[in-house]
């Protein structure tokens, strides 16, 4: 939705990094700045083997929007929000994570505002790496990945089995109208399922962050978060204890520390 700037360059990442035959499908939610309409039309002219394009014809939302994708595709399924940005060996990387446990719901990778997924600060919005595949080379280089568990999954960059989707549907545009809570929902409801949601540790995404929903003037708010603790009354709770016990501190700092030996900064 609009944020022309963002979305070209997102789309160059992930030209750029997306396995020869990898499946894009772009959704443009009902767009009225007609520069991105321009964008996506160049784009679609190009006829890149495995990319389509989709238009809302009315603004539906985040949470709709990514079930039309979820149902328009047949496989496990990245949602990759269009103010981010992707190195080399993303989707590969997210693709292992997923096939490494049937029992992986969805995987999360690290960011720089990604909230619990964020690096180098936990938990806060850290800049924008200047040099973004350099940061993610040093990422991979950390050692084997171990995928913790997470309480959640972090919406900007969030893959979804389809194993998943069968075993507990799609979000629920029911509940969450235009957005905020469904990406945690679903994992809560997943999790309920015997399901895990994960951290894609040797993987790193950048986020811009609120340039989405910002023109929409949507922010979380505190509807939102009622609306998920109607359905899952113990989630703050979960997320509470996840942060003061900061299960990802140790593999925090062997990332930090291969950055440090590859002398890439994260700031």
């Amino acid at each position: 939705y609009n944020a022309v700037a963002d979305v070209r360059a997102c789309l160059a990442s992930v030209a750029a990094t997306v396995p020869h035959g990898g499946e894009v499908l772009v959704i443009d939610d009902a767009s009225p700045d007609p520069a991105v309409r321009r964008l996506l039309g160049a784009w679609a002219e190009r006829k890149l083997p495995g990319w389509r394009f989709l238009h809302n014809l009315e603004n539906r939302g985040f949470v709709a929007t990514a079930n039309r994708g979820m149902r328009a595709t047949a496989g496990d399924v990245v949602l990759l929000n269009s103010d981010t940005l992707v190195a080399p060996g993303w989707l590969q990387g997210l693709q292992r994570c997923l096939e490494s446990d049937p029992a992986i719901a969805t995987a999360t990778p690290w960011t720089n505002n990604g909230e619990i997924a964020s690096l180098p600060v936990f938990c806060q919005v850290n800049p924008v790496p200047q040099n973004l595949d350099a940061v993610a080379a040093a990422v991979r280089s950390a050692g084997p990945p171990v995928y913790p568990e997470l309480p959640t999954a972090v919406g900007f960059c969030m893959a979804i089995s389809r194993r998943a989707i069968e075993r507990v549907g799609v979000f629920d545009d029911d509940l969450f109208g235009r957005g905020y809570g469904e990406e945690n929902d679903f994992s809560m409801r997943a999790a309920q399922a015997g399901l895990r949601n994960v951290l894609c540790d040797d993987v790193y995404v950048a986020h811009q962050g609120g340039r989405s929903f910002g023109p929409l003037g949507l922010e979380p708010d505190g509807s939102s978060m009622q609306r998920l603790l109607s359905r899952h009354p113990d989630y703050l709770a979960q997320v509470e204890a996840f942060i003061r016990d900061d299960p990802l501190a140790a593999r925090r700092s062997a990332v930090t520390a291969a950055l440090d030996r590859a002398a890439v900064a994260l700031r």
